[in-house]
């Protein structure tokens, strides 16, 4: 049963193709945006420049999951003193996990409240209501979460 932690594995490492993936699209969107900056209204351009934002957040997010996860539920990162190595692996437990997974969906779904603001003239109440309560949603979900993980750790 303990060995079955490495069926986790190729999930971590489909991860990494995920944001290959990623990585594709922000530089299609880049090569979108470009060529047409000068021509580009202001809001088009900010437009442009959060879905940039969003990619970066989304790939952050991804990494952290990626690696967090693998050296939490697989194997640790066997990584040389002399190697480069990123300030936080193996210091994040499952619980701290949740919370940056929590914060980073906070925080896409911030940017893509503020891409919807930006369109507002073209959304109607009904639905701008909806995003909103989605997002605030997200927000009392990770608020929530980070308090019975504070909670979990005062406990102990």
């Amino acid at each position: 049963m303990y060995a079955a932690r490495w069926l986790l594995a190729p999930i971590y490492i489909g991860l990494s193709a995920a944001l290959l993936a990623l990585a594709i699209k922000f530089f299609q969107e880049v090569f979108h945006i470009l060529p047409h900056v000068l021509e580009l209204a202001e809001a088009d351009l900010i437009l442009g420049i959060l879905s940039l934002i969003d990619m970066g957040l989304v790939g952050g997010l991804i990494v952290t999951v990626m690696f967090s996860g693998y050296e939490n539920f697989v194997s640790a990162l066997n990584i040389g003193e002399h190697t480069e190595k990123l300030e936080w692996l193996g210091k994040m437990d499952a619980g701290s996990l949740k919370n940056k997974v929590a914060a980073s969906i906070v925080a896409i779904s911030s940017i893509h409240l503020l891409r919807v603001f930006m369109e507002l003239q073209t959304i109607p109440d009904s639905k701008l209501l909806w995003y909103v309560v989605i997002h605030l949603t997200f927000v009392l979900s990770a608020v929530v979460m980070a308090k019975i993980d504070l909670m979990h750790k005062e406990a102990h």
